[in-house]
């Protein structure tokens, strides 16, 4: 039995859908705990791409018990509709279970979402605009819906009854339209997710600790990256919940001494979409490089993400707030065919210098990156790529190897796994 959790640890899109697919091979029931479907994760299957939001990336491996957390937000409509995509393509979903603390996206979320985000101006955060913050707003503010309201119609009914026209007054109050919700209306969108999701509506705490209490492997699967956590990242231009390794605890219920393994995902360079500071962005032929070899387009936006060199201040912070274990480095193979090879160690600014980033945004927008340059290395061919994930290491060019020896040595943590490709196949497993 493993107990394992995955988190991105820098701005997202480190490709965690990749490596959640390759480790739920070995395991039985794949978690998500936080965030919504402002996510997008990727899985790539024998030339196939799968693009999921809300459902776990281990739904593409067959057989497995797949659970939303309590910490995630969920929008019932993207989830069943995941779950249809799956099963038309072979991939039916046998077992899933949705938290019932879970808080359920609707659509005066979405609304509100939109609304805000054009108020907010140079806070502007970037906001895929699908209600994710809106509805931890609610949750916090102890109004929220949440899954297990689905369940007990005359509570849902009662509650609508209350919230309702407080969303009204604060849409008006944000300057939106003057709407009227009615309330027998959004009760009847809200039975129509019930008849279809009502069956998958558990106590998933009790379902996870009891798992794991048998011997279960289970694997918790994060989303977005630490850069981006509520507290710790780029505040205020990161996601609504939080990131970290503690957030799986509080995300899905369970109690910190029962993982065994935090793996990390790092990229080998840095990508973001959205607004706020990125110490290592290009906007130079590398970072076109990067962005077009990466093919770097959000998964959920489709907008094109900023490149940059790899950041290990950030990393370095991240492992210090989740103790990573071990290091997924992913996307290496984009950096072939560049002379040379940037990675940033610290930062300086205002005379100082920064080992890992700073929380306030003034100063780590004036973040000057130090680098340390390695030699690039010549593009070997997607076949020696695939080679290299069946014969190791060795099958690669030196520089290549310097780099991934590079990275483990400034971290203290290793490499356990190297993404050479898109594809589950184009992996090597260094553990």
């Amino acid at each position: 039995m493993t107990v394992s959790v995955i988190i991105g640890s820098q701005f997202g899109d480190e490709g965690k859908g990749k490596v959640t697919d390759f480790y739920a091979a070995e395991a039985d029931m794949i978690v998500r705990f936080n965030g919504g479907n402002n996510a997008g994760h990727t899985i790539v299957v024998e030339g196939v791409t799968y693009k999921l939001h809300l459902m776990p990336s281990g739904a593409i491996q067959p057989n497995k018990h797949v659970v939303i957390g309590n910490g995630v937000v969920v929008d019932p409509g993207v989830l069943l509709g995941e779950m249809e995509e799956l099963a038309r393509a072979g991939h039916p979903i046998t077992r899933l279970s949705v938290s019932d603390r879970a808080h359920l996206i609707l659509s005066y979320h979405k609304l509100q979402d939109g609304i805000e985000e054009g108020l907010k101006g140079r806070l502007k955060a970037g906001t895929t605009m699908r209600g994710i913050g809106p509805t931890y707003q609610d949750k916090a503010a102890r109004w929220g819906v949440r899954a297990g309201d689905l369940l007990d119609k005359d509570e849902l009914r009662r509650k609508l009854d209350i919230v309702l026209p407080i969303k009204e007054r604060v849409i008006r109050g944000l300057g939106g339209p003057e709407v009227e919700f009615d309330p027998s209306a959004v009760y009847e969108e809200c039975m129509d997710h019930a008849d279809r999701l009502g069956p998958y509506v558990e106590d998933t705490t009790v379902l996870i600790n009891e798992a794991i209490e048998q011997g279960t492997s289970v694997l918790f699967e994060g989303a977005q990256g630490v850069l981006l956590d509520i507290d710790h990242g780029v505040y205020p231009f990161g996601t609504s919940s939080n990131v970290v390794t503690g957030a799986a605890c509080t995300g899905a219920g369970v109690a910190p001494q029962v993982f065994d393994e935090v793996i990390g995902i790092v990229k080998a360079y840095l990508s973001r979409v959205g607004t706020g500071p990125v110490p290592t962005e290009l906007e130079d032929g590398a970072g076109t490089h990067l962005q077009t070899v990466g093919k770097e387009f959000g998964a959920t936006t489709g907008r094109p993400r900023r490149c940059g060199w790899l950041d290990l201040a950030m990393v370095r912070y991240s492992h210090m707030l989740c103790g990573f274990t071990g290091i997924a480095l992913t996307k290496v193979d984009v950096l072939s065919g560049l002379p040379t090879v940037k990675v940033c160690t610290e930062y300086k600014a205002r005379g100082r210098t920064l080992r890992v980033p700073p929380a306030d945004m003034s100063i780590f927008a004036e973040c000057e990156p130090q680098y340390i340059e390695l030699d690039g290395w010549e593009d070997p061919g997607t076949d020696a790529w695939r080679r290299a994930a069946r014969e190791g290491l060795g099958a690669l060019p030196p520089n290549w190897r310097s780099y991934v020896e590079f990275v483990q040595e400034e971290l203290g943590v290793p490499v356990a796994f190297v993404g050479v490709g898109p594809g589950r196949s184009e992996t090597l497993d260094l553990r």
